[in-house]
């Protein structure tokens, strides 16, 4: 009889290799340098000067080397410039969803099921007897094979409706999410990084929707002056821009695509810094970032009542703290009958993941 085996402890075969402790930090740095891969080797290099990243038996171009071995970035061989591929891109996002996760506390929210019974995916512990109107495929076998032999022996085994069991299941939502982000200049301004925190929830809320959730849909919708939407595979290389914040256009976008979506649960999510500065009105901006415009304030207001009556939920994540925008999110939350947020930047993430799976517990009727 074999016993157990011991072996000599050895570190390296537990924790990361050279190239993947590396490959964390070029991950991280691509998301302050907006996917520019040059700039972000260049911030390594400097560093590993600084901290001694590396050593003689692997140095920094093993590390280059072995990224283009494995695909993560890309030469090219005319002007020499270095690009991630989608492989880092989704890398990104992965290391986003993890990053996020990672701080919050296991609990029970997030199981994307509700408590009302019914035809769905996912089964669970309770059964109960045949009912007319149940289908074949909620049909327990194991249990009403077992009722059959107990019922009626093995030698002669028969299956009537009296021996058939039916494992409950329970139904999985599916949500439709616009997500927009704020790209004014605000967001970089008074010395705090805010688009890089909302780039990095962006991507992760996008990674756990299409990997864990693939019947729910997700769009994100950025806006400035005006609003357009970006493909999640552009996420890493969005910018803020010397734009005003133009609230009203990122509505209505959103409004537009989710018009377009067949999920009976929908909602908004907006990433914002600031009150809203901008409109636009035919070929002109109609722009005022003294204070609260009146003009610009009840278009948005009449924004989120649309949205109320289509039964769209808008949550405001507030990443500032400023007293004076208190009126402006405090009204718009009300006339919409949403939900707002005063999030710190370190938190907006755990706030985001947890309003939006505590959302897919609510009953479709």
């Amino acid at each position: 009889m074999l016993g157990n085996r011991f072996l000599k402890f050895d570190p390296k075969a537990e924790g990361k290799s050279k190239f993947d402790q590396l490959l964390d930090l070029f991950t991280q740095l691509l998301g302050y340098t907006d996917g520019d891969a040059g700039e972000a080797l260049r911030w390594m290099n400097e560093m590993d000067k600084k901290y001694q990243l590396t050593n003689d038996a692997y140095g920094m171009g093993d590390f280059i080397d072995e990224l283009k071995e494995k695909g993560y970035i890309s030469e090219d061989k005319q002007n020499g410039e270095i690009e991630i591929t989608p492989k880092t891109e989704q890398g990104i996002r992965k290391r986003s969803l993890e990053e996020i996760f990672g701080k919050l506390k296991k609990t029970k929210q997030g199981n994307h099921i509700t408590t009302k019974p019914g035809l769905g995916d996912e089964l669970n512990s309770d059964s109960r007897p045949f009912r007319f109107g149940d289908t074949m495929e909620q049909i327990d076998f194991t249990e009403s094979i077992r009722n059959a032999q107990i019922n009626r022996g093995v030698e002669a085994f028969s299956m009537q409706e009296d021996d058939l069991h039916i494992r409950e299941a329970d139904f999985k939502t599916q949500t439709s999410t616009v997500l927009m982000i704020d790209i004014s200049h605000s967001m970089i301004l008074y010395g705090e990084d805010r688009i890089t925190p909302a780039k990095k929830v962006a991507m992760a809320l996008s990674e756990l929707i299409t990997t864990k959730y693939p019947k729910d849909t997700i769009d994100i919708v950025v806006f400035g002056d005006d609003a357009w939407t970006v493909e999640i595979k552009d996420l890493p290389y969005l910018k803020v821009g010397p734009y005003h914040t133009n609230t009203v256009a990122g509505l209505q976008l959103a409004m537009d695509l989710l018009r377009r979506r067949k999920n009976p649960n929908k909602q908004i999510f907006m990433i914002t810094d600031g009150k809203p500065t901008c409109l636009k009105i035919g070929n002109r901006y109609y722009k005022n970032s003294f204070g609260i415009d009146q003009k610009i304030f009840t278009r948005c207001l009449n924004l989120a009542a649309q949205c109320k009556k289509l039964k769209i939920p808008i949550t405001t994540f507030m990443i500032a703290s400023d007293p004076y925008l208190q009126r402006f999110v405090t009204e718009f939350t009300e006339t919409n009958n949403g939900k707002a947020f005063f999030a710190s930047l370190d938190k907006l993430g755990a706030f985001i993941f947890k309003d939006f799976e505590s959302g897919k517990r609510k009953t479709v009727y």
